[in-house]
């Protein structure tokens, strides 16, 4: 019966990300919530202006219910919350990691509010945002260290202290690697249900990953976020019917990184995220190439936008990119097995 737990979770957080879906999207039209569409994008996204956005509430919603229904339940039947929960830095893990999600998410609603509702369509400054996503990412650090983390994994090594030598490098390292990848997370948000899809099969891995390891916490985290996702999709499908916005790709991000903290293998979200870094990489290359030819290497970045102007469908480039998460997540699934 335990082992049904994290079905609680996916199934209540991905009732609660639909349901809410059927008076959130009328109710966001009312408000005129809408998405404005940057010239610069492609042509054919102007049909898209005024789509709800915002929509990343839903999922985070969704988790926090499916979280807080799973652990209840488990402590109903006897589940090991109990004592993963009497281990500090257990504790912490689950726990703050679900505060950096919903604080980076917070940054993403301030940054949507101000686009939306005061109508200043670049949102926060780059500069603003980046204080706010420094202070969550080092409050959750942080936490981290007084909760006793000592040490983290790295592949063909094992082990390595964190709290002296060159472990102690750790910190820093981490620090640039949760930023970065909440805003690869941010950059894959570009087109209907992306950001969404690739996101489901990461939690998908994180959840058969944390279940290898009997920790239940982030077992339920995982799919509690795996349901959500589901029930957004629905209403985020092409065409779209909401769109999640930095309110959701940012909670995504902070989610992710998360995950893979919890289970002591950041460093697996190197392949289990390739598209994000893609992504990510293909604003930075597409950057400095036109500063240094002034031609553009893409024909716009992100680089899904790149497919798009190159003929691919909407769907199919959610399709590819999937796929190519899910070879990246069975990559790390299979090394856990493994090692």
């Amino acid at each position: 019966m335990v082992g049904l737990i994290p079905v609680v979770a996916a199934l209540v957080g991905f009732v609660a990300a639909y349901t809410l879906g059927i008076p959130a999207i009328p109710m966001l039209k009312r408000l005129k919530f809408g998405q404005t569409i940057r010239e610069e994008g492609p042509d054919w996204h102007k049909s898209k202006q005024g789509t709800p956005t915002m929509g990343g509430i839903l999922i985070a919603i969704g988790v926090v219910l499916g979280v807080a229904v799973a652990m209840g339940v488990s402590g109903l039947l006897g589940g090991d919350l109990g004592k993963e929960f009497s281990y500090k830095l257990s504790f912490t893990k689950i726990f703050a990691g679900l505060g950096l999600a919903i604080g980076m998410g917070l940054i993403g609603f301030i940054d949507d509010y101000i686009k939306v509702v005061k109508k200043r369509n670049l949102g926060l400054t780059a500069s603003q945002k980046t204080v706010l996503q420094a202070v969550v990412t080092a409050a959750y650090l942080i936490s981290l260290a007084l909760a006793g983390l000592k040490a983290t994994w790295i592949p063909f090594y094992g082990y390595i202290n964190v709290t002296s030598g060159f472990g102690i490098l750790f910190w820093p390292i981490a620090f640039f690697f949760i930023y970065g990848f909440t805003n690869a997370v941010n950059l894959t948000d570009g087109i209907d249900g992306l950001a969404s899809s690739v996101t489901l099969v990461v939690a998908v891995a994180f959840m058969l990953m944390a279940g290898s390891f009997d920790f239940l916490g982030i077992n339920i985290i995982s799919a509690a976020l795996a349901g959500a996702l589901i029930g957004f999709l629905v209403w985020n499908w092409h065409p779209a019917k909401i769109f999640m916005g930095d309110t959701g790709s940012m909670f995504l991000g902070g989610m992710v990184v998360a995950l893979a903290f919890s289970i002591d293998r950041p460093v697996y979200l190197l392949l289990a995220g390739i598209i994000y870094l893609i992504e990510a990489f293909s604003v930075i290359l597409q950057v400095f190439w036109f500063k240094k030819t002034g031609k553009r290497l893409f024909k716009m970045s992100p680089i899904h936008h790149h497919f798009e102007k190159s003929g691919w469908s909407e769907v199919k480039i959610v399709i590819v990119f999937s796929l190519i998460t899910l070879i990246g997540c069975g990559i790390c699934v299979a090394a856990v097995k493994l090692f």
